[in-house]
């Protein structure tokens, strides 16, 4: 069964989208209301003036004729040509067996006589005055070709008329479009103005939003954060809505920097204490080195589990030393101590790292990309080359002999970065170790790495010595494929040695193991 396809999300309207459309929806449900309350008492107020009009018209149809010299004596439809009825009335007499005999319609109000008044009803429209109910009060019927009226039959039963009711509904019809057109105007000047008016009412709202924009755009994972950003005072006060979320907001603000100021304190405290450890570790694990180096060498010829023993004495001596070394680099380089900057070309530093790669891994494949043109780049050489390094040390370490590494480098053109790519077809990374390569003391396989001697501090050197430079570092890797990207941007000679910082102090500590 084919996976179902999920339903794309709606778009969700802003608080002033929403705000403006509730108002003209409730303008709009209010002026219907109004309008249509309107139309209809109208209506009922029209309809029963015409229904007054009718009942006169009756009593004066079923009353005695008046004297007309021009009458034509047998008309028995005369009633519907009275004068004072209105144009379109219609008539019918009504038979002994309570059927409609016959029916005229006053067509002409101008002309003397009264059958030269009337026009003759057809047998539709005699049927619809015949469906009228005899009660004596008026109802509305649609007859056939002319239109809606209002009927009532007389008391005795012998005769219907009715008035036509189109200047009642073309009243109410021009009232209701009247009303239709004022309330599109009204709806549109509504939501205009209430557009404007809701937009300066959250106007205090989006500049909280906007304090609380700049927050989030701070880097508060790391180095030290100077958290001064806060809603103004104005957007603060408490008296109003908006103004208590932008007061809760500063204090959340201070309550954050407060902790991130503990946090840098303690941070702090913390590199202070490794980079002085680090410092005074140095000599002691020197003089461990040479003592172990001077008794091994003396005269006297030790037994062999004396010589094993010094020289895993020297050996660890000197894992601790490049240990203690690293911690001693990533202190000074978390402290920002400059580094020694100059225009660096990359590639005799990529040959001369490859190179002694192949020495310390004749079991691997070493090949080297490189342009025809140099790669320059502005930085402190030796720490690019330790980057190097430690990148390529890394594919040795962690990849079986037989594996292809290869240094790629990329020049850039004007105004653009060089790239550094480390690549080998060894087994990868796994995937829960991928995002956290990079971090101090990480370890793939804890008990391999320190076989190899790894600290889990190369990678995490790497990624410092680049971002001292400005630089950016990455890894892809799947099965068969690894890639370490290095980039840095690319060197301005001239206003390089104009704008070069003050070399590190001589005691600034050799290229670390990685």
């Amino acid at each position: 069964m084919p996976p179902s396809t999920p339903a794309p999300r709606r778009r969700r309207w802003s608080l002033r989208t929403r705000l403006v459309v509730s108002a003209v929806v409730m303008i709009a449900v209010v002026g219907a209301v109004i309008g249509t309350v309107t139309t209809i008492a109208l209506h009922s107020y029209l309809q029963g003036q015409l229904d007054g009009q009718v009942k006169i018209s009756v009593i004066r149809a079923e009353g005695p004729p008046p004297h007309d010299p021009m009458r034509t004596q047998g008309n028995d439809l005369d009633f519907v040509a009275i004068g004072g009825q209105p144009l379109g009335t219609v008539g019918a007499r009504i038979g002994p067996d309570g059927r409609v005999q016959n029916g005229a319609k006053l067509s002409n109000a101008t002309r003397r006589l009264p059958e030269d008044r009337l026009a003759p009803l057809d047998g539709n429209q005699l049927a619809a005055l015949n469906a009228v109910p005899r009660d004596g009060r008026p109802h509305t019927a649609e007859v056939p070709g002319l239109g809606d009226y209002r009927v009532q039959s007389g008391k005795d039963g012998s005769l219907v008329l009715g008035l036509p009711l189109r200047d009642v509904q073309g009243t109410v019809g021009r009232l209701a479009l009247i009303e239709g057109c004022v309330t599109l105007a009204g709806l549109i000047a509504a939501g205009i103005a209430g557009s404007a008016m809701v937009g300066i009412a959250l106007r205090p709202l989006r500049r909280v939003a906007a304090t609380a924009t700049r927050v989030s755009e701070l880097a508060l994972h790391r180095g030290e954060v100077a958290l001064h950003v806060r809603v103004p005072a104005s957007e603060s006060d408490g008296r109003t809505e908006v103004g208590q979320v932008g007061a809760a907001l500063n204090r959340m603000l201070g309550h954050v920097g407060a902790a991130l100021s503990a946090r840098q304190e303690s941070e702090t405290r913390v590199r202070r204490f490794v980079a002085d450890a680090s410092h005074e570790l140095r000599t002691p694990l020197a003089s461990i080195r040479g003592y172990a180096e001077l008794t091994r060498r003396g005269q006297e010829q030790p037994g062999p589990e004396t010589r094993h023993a010094l020289g895993r004495i020297e050996s660890e001596a000197e894992r601790m030393t490049g240990l203690v070394e690293d911690l001693l680099l990533l202190a000074r380089l978390d402290s920002g101590r400059p580094l020694s900057y100059a225009a660096t070309d990359l590639v005799p530093l990529v040959v001369d790292a490859v190179s002694d790669a192949r020495v310390a891994g004749p079991g691997h494949r070493w090949r080297l990309e490189l342009p025809e043109e140099p790669a320059l780049v502005y930085g402190d050489g030796g720490r690019l080359h330790q980057v190097l390094v430690n990148l390529l040390a890394n594919a040795r370490t962690h990849t079986p002999e037989g594996t292809t590494v290869t240094a790629r480098v990329r020049a850039a053109g004007r105004g653009g970065a060089v790239r550094l790519d480390v690549q080998d077809d060894g087994p990868g990374i796994p995937a829960g170790l991928l995002p956290h390569v990079f971090e101090r003391f990480a370890r793939g396989d804890a008990s391999r790495s320190r076989t190899a001697g790894s600290t889990g501090l190369g990678l995490a050197i790497v990624q410092a010595v680049v971002a001292a430079h400005g630089g950016t570092v990455g890894v892809e890797s799947v099965p068969g494929r690894t890639v370490f990207t290095v980039t840095l941007p690319a060197a301005e000679p001239v206003k390089a040695r104009a704008d070069a910082p003050a070399p590190p102090p001589p005691d600034a500590p050799p290229a670390p193991h990685s």
